[in-house]
């Protein structure tokens, strides 16, 4: 995951994978980059809670959540869940991770469960 996109799978043998987008985009930064950084900050981080909030509602159900990837997105979103007694019972983990193919992935969180490659 990133601050723009990230992908949830569950663990099984299908290994399916669900791409959740952020709302907050390159057109979003130059438009309120060019009214204020302030404003921009701001617009910013509601979008980002609102994408962890759309995450959480997806993982909410699991016992235990791997989350993984290149920037700081991954341990903001732990923050922001680990902050909510929803998520008082979820086991998290939190991987740091190049970008990755499906193929790669996949294998990232089979090697991490301990499955067969």
């Amino acid at each position: 995951m990133d601050h723009s996109d990230a992908h949830v799978m569950k663990v099984d043998a299908e290994m399916k994978r669900r791409h959740i987008e952020s709302n907050f985009g390159k057109d979003d930064k130059g438009e309120t980059l060019g009214r204020s950084e302030n404003v921009m900050h701001n617009k910013e981080h509601g979008h980002h809670i609102a994408y962890y909030k759309a995450l959480g509602e997806i993982i909410k159900d699991y016992d235990e959540v791997l989350i993984f990837g290149p920037t700081d997105a991954k341990k903001e979103l732990h923050n922001y869940l680990a902050a909510d007694s929803h998520f008082a019972k979820v086991k998290f983990d939190v991987q740091p991770a190049d970008y990755m193919t499906e193929h790669e992935e996949h294998a990232f969180v089979r090697k991490h469960y301990d499955m067969s490659v």
